[in-house]
């Protein structure tokens, strides 16, 4: 594979590392490089961390891994469409017990804000009951720089924190216990069942936020996740594991949410 060369709309760069070759994947880009349209630029990959304009600028040598990031970062920021202000993510109780899934957490947290977040909604989904103690005071300990309220299975006041984490509480039993509530202040006079409509649900839910963005990792499967409230949500799933986790796949997903036109059921 030596000397390989990889054609582009503008000539052909030839790779200084032909092992890196096959990892270059060649799929259509939204980039522009010298005024000419670049439809077949190399696309970063796992084993190749490297974007259009820094192969370029680098002559065809692997950059540092930072600069894709920064890539990334510079495209969103530059970037006309806006950012997602609620960002849920989804995770399961073992994601959280592999080694430094804290420590991801606490990374995720602050590029969430770091990027324009206003909210984060963390849902972890429970399989073991008897975890959800461990997990709550694992989950409160967390030093995020910002208020952090935690709500369990038993748990129906309402969240009203910057970073919003659920666990083990499914939508179903969520939205089943307001509509109970609707019904008890229906039974004690207090509310016109006429005055029911979307807004009086949401008041009674535990998480009322309407997440823009969901990230779900693993699995392309919410499972009892948000829904009433994710059902305009644009969905994001990544084959990445969470402890593997990283800032550029954070980022990415931005970039994903970016590219979409929003709908919300139209």
């Amino acid at each position: 594979m030596s000397g390989e060369k990889i054609r582009w709309a503008t000539g052909a760069i030839t790779l200084a590392n032909p092992t890196s070759a096959n990892a270059v994947a060649r799929r259509s880009a939204e980039v522009t490089i010298g005024g000419f349209p670049e439809r077949y630029l190399p696309v970063p990959t796992r084993d190749c961390p490297v974007c259009p304009v820094t192969f370029l600028l680098f002559g065809g040598e692997l950059p540092r891994v930072g600069l894709y990031d920064r890539y990334l970062a510079t495209r969103i920021r530059l970037s006309d469409a806006e950012v997602p202000e609620r960002v849920a993510v989804v995770l399961t109780e073992q994601d959280l017990l592999e080694q430094g899934a804290y420590d991801t957490l606490q990374s995720v947290f602050a590029w969430a804000f770091e990027y324009g977040a206003e909210r984060l909604i963390l849902y972890v989904s429970v399989l073991d009951a008897g975890a959800v103690p461990t997990l709550r005071r694992q989950l409160e300990a967390i030093d995020a720089g910002r208020e952090i309220a935690v709500r369990g299975p038993d748990d129906d006041q309402q969240a009203d924190a910057p970073i919003q984490i659920s666990i083990g509480l499914g939508g179903k039993h969520e939205f089943a216990t307001a509509v109970q509530r609707l019904a008890q202040e229906v039974e004690a006079g207090d509310l016109d069942p006429e005055s029911i409509d979307e807004t009086e649900i949401e008041r009674r839910l535990v998480f009322p936020a309407d997440p823009d963005l969901v990230i779900k990792t693993g699995a392309e499967r919410l499972s009892d996740f948000m829904i009433w409230q994710s059902v305009y949500s644009e969905l994001y799933f990544t084959d990445v594991n969470w402890r593997d986790v990283r800032k550029r796949d954070y980022l990415r997903a931005i970039r994903d949410y970016q590219k979409r036109q929003r709908r919300f059921g139209r």
